[in-house]
């Protein structure tokens, strides 16, 4: 059986009653991964991403986010 070492990262109240929560998962083999949930009501979406994604993720997010400000 396998475990996981799991660190709340941040929670944040998103738009519209949603919730966004990560967390880092160290697994037994030494692999860290960064889980991202999604909360909508009673449906949850729950993806690992390895570092190279979480990169290229939020640097999308923030070229959005700073279009958005200027908007």
């Amino acid at each position: 059986m396998s475990s996981e070492d799991i660190t709340q990262l941040e929670k944040i109240a998103a738009p519209y009653g949603r919730e966004v929560t990560l967390k880092e998962v160290t697994f037994d083999s030494g692999m860290t991964l960064l889980r991202v949930t999604i909360r909508e009501g009673k449906r949850i979406t729950s993806v690992d991403i390895d570092a190279e994604t979480a990169a290229r993720w939020a640097g999308a997010m923030q070229g959005w986010a700073d279009k958005a400000e200027t908007a």
